[in-house]
């Protein structure tokens, strides 16, 4: 299934993306696409219903975030092995965990905002795992059994904020808008190797990262066992899972996101996302 959460920011309604690609409206079956939606038995009961007979959704409303209520958003860097050496930094020993604030998520489409002062904002496509069930300490074997489906992040970052104001990498990657999630949440049986997908993303119409999830150095099934080892993950957890290379930082001059630029991404069955840059604003 491919679930979505469509309309204005905060007055989201659930619905689902039929076999013809028609939005089809859920909001007589369930409240809201979140934490209690995501089991196998919860998607268990979407599947079995005729999506036919679900009301259609006329025009092109806005998408938003395609899962409510996301309580931790997991966010591992240099996990391509092929991003490492682009940017010169050896290939980790172990998945480097991050995490970026819930404040930034917003739907794939929205704008992203520059911080203010910012000279350094850069883009990354990633491939984002939702968990559907409480995981802690599972095994890498049993791994994917928690989770509920993939969809696709940009994990935009503010590279000085990151790397050179001292500390963690957080402070870079937690600002507002820098979390655009969506449009789909495509559910688990519809991907049934996420080590097999391509990833692109442009900048004003240049394609500048163009991979692929098998050279991830961490699979999605390590990395969901590897983080449920230091924290407990529940239902409607986000893990982004890092970015292939081209990302702006790593070019020779570096080339960083500026006012008006279109940054458009995609990832194999997940559909795709495009964000204007707009300038700061309180």
């Amino acid at each position: 299934m491919k679930l979505v959460r469509y309309g204005n920011p905060g007055k989201e309604k659930p619905g689902l993306v039929d076999a013809d690609g028609k939005l089809r409206d859920l909001s007589a079956v369930i409240a809201d696409l979140g934490p209690d939606q995501l089991s196998d038995a919860a998607l268990k009961r979407l599947r079995k219903l005729d999506a036919s007979k679900l009301p259609l959704v006329r025009g092109k409303p806005r998408m938003g975030c395609p899962v409510a209520g996301i309580g931790k958003f997991v966010a591992i860097g240099l996990n391509y092995s092929d991003h490492a050496a682009e940017i010169g930094a050896p290939i980790p020993k172990e998945p480097i965990i991050f995490m970026k604030a819930t404040s930034c998520i917003q739907g794939p489409n929205d704008p992203v905002m520059l911080p203010k002062g910012s000279t350094k904002t850069d883009w990354e496509v990633e491939l984002g795992v939702v968990i559907g069930t409480r995981a802690r300490h599972v095994s890498q074997k049993q791994a994917l059994e928690f989770v509920a489906g993939y969809c696709l992040v940009n994990d935009v970052s503010e590279r000085e904020y990151q790397i050179e104001r001292g500390g963690t990498w957080d402070k870079g990657k937690g600002c507002d808008t820098f979390g655009p999630i969506g449009p789909w949440l495509v559910t688990r049986d519809e991907v049934p190797n996420p080590q097999k997908l391509g990833l692109w993303l442009s900048v004003n119409g240049k394609k500048v990262q163009n991979g692929s999830t098998k050279t991830m150095i961490f699979g999605v099934a390590k990395l969901v066992s590897y983080v449920s080892q230091f924290m407990t993950l529940m239902p409607g957890d986000v893990i982004t899972t890092g970015t292939p290379p081209g990302v702006g930082m790593g070019m020779k001059p570096a080339v960083f996101l500026k006012k008006g630029d279109v940054v458009t991404l995609g990832v194999d069955g997940l559909d795709e996302q495009s964000q204007i840059v707009v300038p700061f604003k309180l």
